[in-house]
């Protein structure tokens, strides 16, 4: 059985505030003020810039009249808005936040035995290495990429089947070599952020691609 997360969580992205986050017990204020529960420290942010109330429904996301706004997925905010998980919050131009519905710690199922160091959550698309949430999530490609792999950790996936999984039958035929070793190099990147000393994805020259997935 999976562990349930008390609270919605706040991780801060992009800005001055990068890596930081707040479990989303109580209503938050994010401003320049430094009696804001998410301190800003940039003369961009207003005193008081945004407002997260927390309700029974959810979490509700408003401006407080700030003079450079605030963001929700790329709009500018025009009137309070309840957040989804995965939404991105945007404070002026200055600092970037990801809102998730429950706590960004590593998931735990009944039966699994010890998880690996890789852990992947298919219904939220959150990707936990090395104990540490991966953030920004993987594009919707790269997600379908590890999640073959993950599901088959140990055993070579060949390219056929990774190209066919993640750009479908219809497309397969007209992706390139290329194309594929691109996708999997980013893949690479991304997971090094949080764990550079291991190499999840391994290439079987002449065979396909492997998942190598130690335990924690």
């Amino acid at each position: 059985m999976a562990r349930t997360e008390e609270f919605p969580m706040l991780v801060a992205q992009e800005g001055p505030l990068k890596g930081q986050r707040w479990p989303m017990s109580r209503t938050m204020v994010i401003g320049r003020e430094a009696t804001c529960e998410v301190v800003i420290p940039d003369r961009q942010i207003s005193r008081f810039h945004a407002r997260l109330t927390l309700t029974p429904e959810g979490i509700i996301l408003e401006d407080l009249g700030s003079k450079n706004g605030t963001h929700h997925n790329g709009n500018l905010l025009s009137a309070p808005v309840m957040l989804q998980d995965g939404d991105v919050v945007q404070i002026s131009y200055v600092q970037e936040f990801m809102f998730f519905t429950s706590d960004a710690t590593v998931p735990l199922t009944e039966g699994m035995g010890r998880p690996g160091r890789l852990v992947m959550d298919q219904k939220s698309r959150r990707v936990w290495v090395n104990q540490q949430m991966l953030v920004p999530p993987l594009s919707a490609q790269q997600f379908k990429l590890l999640w073959l792999l993950y599901e088959s950790s140990g055993q070579v996936i060949s390219r056929a089947d990774l190209v066919t999984t993640v750009w479908g039958e219809e497309q397969a035929s007209g992706v390139s070599d290329q194309a594929l070793d691109a996708l999997i190099r980013r893949l690479r990147d991304r997971l090094s952020v949080l764990d550079p000393k291991q190499q999840y994805i391994a290439t079987v020259r002449g065979h396909g691609v492997r998942m190598d997935n130690p335990p924690v």
